[in-house]
């Protein structure tokens, strides 16, 4: 079986990715109703009798938004294997109809076996072009295996050994999460997950990445896990401080602090120092502020006290900037058994190219870690209903990790920089109200019961 265009058009192509796509945990623009889907690029990627896959990019169209571009990998079978059901793209009356079906590609192992095979052989797939770091080997027969929690793009575990990371919603040029790895990785840096391999097409007439392979970080476990464990241990404790819990979070917390002041180090090392207008950097920050009270009343009456904490940064004259990690939270960094490891540099997904990769004060994926730890620290509070009383007793161990944590970590980035954070409070406490800002407007559109949580983070930075 083949999927030409004359089995199955674009044109029948893009109406059943126009229903099926919308309802996948990758697609951005959930709320949004779409206006068309065309083509971008479609290259035959298996032909064989009763089974085909091609490589499809497709650009989407909205009634309220811009354009946006998904990177779909789809799969063609005459007969669909039980397991590979739950992720076809048409209905089962549709596929009998048409005697053909058609899925996701990047969940069915002959495929990834495919795209495997052709990263160890160095084969381009036709306008789909493969680059190897110097130096780097990448094995055959390695099996992939699709990895089942991420949201935003889709990963597959090749031989336990590496990560190929496809990206599902393609933004034109190339992507921080290639160039940023790359740039440390040539510079000595030993807190990521190398680069080995990365793969681009033109899209819309831009060298466009659209994935990466890195090694696998194996036997790793994620920050945000390891800190919820931390707190739900210490809550169910109530006679113990946070130093007297087993799972104390604070040694990791200090490691993590470490990890990234060297990530850091080695950003402004190989990409180079500038400085920037800290009136320019607060602007932003009002103008953000602004867009969210607009949309969230309950900031209104915080505004002459987050203004004022805004013009603050205003005045401190130039501040020293770099290319940044960009959108730092607990979720961003992997404990392995040697060491902790920072991943994902893509930046906020919701940013454009270009501001992701202008040059920020590292102390934005300060805030971004220091909000963090306050948000694993309140995550069981929020998701239980207790009484009155015990409420506050949990929020007041709550808070004390927190604390405790956060100390914890700008001590491990005092260590390891000679710089602490907290001795630039007014740039610090910026960042992080910014940072709270950016998660009020979050929560008020998909967690209205969490709204509070960002709310009192802004309170309390404004009253210190």
């Amino acid at each position: 079986m083949t999927a030409d265009n004359e089995l199955y058009p674009d044109a029948q192509l893009v109406e059943d990715l126009r229903e099926w796509m919308p309802h996948q945990r990758w697609f951005a623009a959930k709320g949004h109703t779409i206006t068309g889907v065309g083509v971008v690029l479609r290259h035959p990627l298996v032909e064989e009798p009763g089974f085909g896959a091609d490589h499809v990019i497709v650009k989407v169209s909205f009634d309220s938004t811009a354009d946006q571009i998904y990177q779909v990998p789809l799969g063609f079978r005459s007969h669909l294997p039980e397991e590979l059901q739950s992720w076809s793209v048409v209905g089962p009356d549709d596929s009998q109809d048409r005697g053909l079906h058609v899925y996701d590609g990047l969940r069915d192992q002959e495929i990834l076996d495919r795209y495997s095979r052709n990263l160890a052989n160095g084969t381009p797939a036709g306008p789909v072009e493969l680059h190897t770091v110097p130096g780097s080997v990448i094995e055959p027969g390695l099996r992939g295996r699709a990895l089942s929690a991420e949201q935003s793009n889709t990963s597959v575990v090749l031989g336990e050994k590496l990560l190929l990371k496809m990206f599902r919603r393609l933004t034109l040029g190339i992507n921080p999460d290639v160039e940023l790895p790359l740039a440390l990785g040539e510079d000595g840096c030993r807190s990521i997950a190398p680069i080995r391999a990365w793969i681009e097409a033109e899209v819309d007439g831009v060298r466009t990445t659209l994935a990466m392979v890195q090694d696998f970080a194996a036997n790793s476990a994620d920050g945000w896990s390891m800190a919820l464990g931390s707190v739900r241990d210490l809550l169910l404790e109530g006679d113990l401080r946070a130093d007297e819990v087993g799972t104390d979070f604070a040694g990791d917390s200090h490691r993590i602090g470490a990890a990234v002041a060297d990530v850091h180090a080695h950003l402004g090392s190989a990409l180079g120092v500038d400085e920037r207008d800290a009136s320019e950097l607060a602007e932003g920050m009002i103008h953000r502020f602004q867009a969210a009270a607009a949309e969230v009343p309950d900031l209104v009456e915080l505004t002459d006290a987050v203004r004022a904490r805004f013009d603050e940064v205003a005045a401190l004259g130039k501040v020293r900037v770099h290319r940044i990690h960009g959108d730092l939270h607990l979720g961003q960094v992997l404990r392995t058994p040697e060491r902790w490891l920072l991943i994902d540099f893509e930046g906020e997904p919701a940013k454009s190219l270009e501001e992701r990769r202008k040059p920020d004060s590292p102390f934005r994926d300060v805030a971004g870690m220091l909000r963090s730890f306050d948000y694993a620290a309140h995550h069981s509070i929020r998701e239980s209903e207790q009484g009155a009383a015990v409420e506050s007793q949990r929020e007041f161990r709550a808070r004390e990790w927190a604390e405790r944590n956060c100390a914890a970590f700008c001590d491990g980035y005092a260590a390891a920089s000679g710089t602490d954070p907290r001795d630039s409070d007014v740039l610090l406490r910026g960042y992080e109200l910014d940072k709270a800002v950016y998660e009020v407007v979050y929560e008020a559109r998909h967690r209205p019961s969490w709204l509070h949580l960002p709310l009192e983070a802004i309170r309390r930075l404004t009253a210190r």
